[in-house]
C-alpha cells in the first residue's frame, strides 16, 4: 500500500498513519524525521542538507525528493509506505510523481482528512499535557477525573504547547489552505484520491480510510 496523507494541522494524520502502519506493515515517512536522520548520519545528502539548514534557508524541493527516493530503497518500504507532510505544493507533487515514475512506483491513493475548521481550532486549543508523564488532556473533551491531578501519575503540573495557542493554530491552518489545499485538485484529476471526514472518533475515521483503500483494491 503506497499512500499520501493530507490534512491540516490537528486533523489526526499522525494518529491515522500509526494505525495504518500496524495494519499494513509499512513505514510512515516523515520528511522532517528523514532530514534530521540524514544530518545525524552524516550522509553526503545529510551534509548538504545540514549546511542549508544552518544558513537558515529552506531545503530545496529537489533535495527532499532525493531524500525520499533514497529512503524508498530501504527494505521496509518494499510493501509500501505512508508519506506524511509531503508534498505541500503542486510543484512538490509534480516532482514527487516524476521520481516515483522513474522508480516504477505508483501511488495507490492520496487520502485527504477533512475537518470543520472552527471545531478543529477548538479541539487543538483545548489541549494540555501532564508535565510529569506526558499524558494529554483537553479542557472539554478529556479532563482529568480530578481537576488539577493527572489520572496516570498524580502529577499536578500541566502545560500547553506553543503550537496549540489559538493564533498559532489559525496561522498554520491559513498556511495549509493557501499552500497545500490547492494540490487536492491535482490528485483528484489523477483518479486516485479519497476524502475522509476526520471529525469522528479515531476508530471511525480509520474504518472510513480502510474501507476506501480496500474497496479500491478489489
Amino acid at each position: 500500500m503506497r499512500l499520501i496523507l493530507l490534512g491540516p494541522p490537528g486533523a489526526g494524520k499522525g494518529t491515522q498513519a500509526q494505525l495504518l502502519m500496524k495494519r499494513y506493515g509499512i513505514p510512515q515517512l516523515s520528511t522532517g524525521d528523514m532530514l534530521r536522520a540524514s544530518v545525524k548520519a552524516g550522509t553526503p545528502l545529510g551534509v548538504e542538507v545540514k549546511s542549508i539548514m544552518e544558513s537558515g534557508a529552506l531545503v530545496p524541493d529537489d533535495l527532499i525528493v532525493r531524500l525520499i527516493s533514497d529512503r524508498l530503497g530501504d527494505s521496509d518500504c518494499l510493501n509500501g509506505f505512508i508519506l506524511d507532510g509531503f508534498p505541500r505544493t503542486e510543484a512538490q507533487a509534480t516532482s514527487l510523481d516524476q521520481m516515483l515514475s522513474d522508480r516504477g512506483i505508483s501511488l495507490d491513493c492520496v487520502v485527504s482528512i477533512t475537518v470543520d475548521q472552527r471545531a478543529l481550532v477548538d479541539r487543538i486549543v483545548g489541549r494540555f499535557t501532564c508535565k510529569s508523564c506526558g499524558i494529554g488532556y483537553h479542557d472539554t473533551l478529556n479532563r482529568p477525573r480530578v481537576d488539577g491531578v493527572c489520572d496516570a501519575c498524580g502529577g499536578k503540573e500541566f502545560f500547553r504547547r506553543e503550537d496549540d495557542k489559538a493564533e498559532t493554530v489559525v496561522a498554520r491552518l491559513t498556511a495549509y489552505i493557501q499552500q497545500t489545499a490547492p494540490i487536492i485538485p491535482y490528485y483528484k484529476e489523477k483518479g486516485r484520491f479519497a476524502e475522509v471526514n476526520g471529525m469522528g472518533e479515531i476508530d471511525v475515521v480509520q474504518e472510513l480510510i480502510v474501507n476506501d483503500l480496500e474497496g479500491r483494491s478489489k
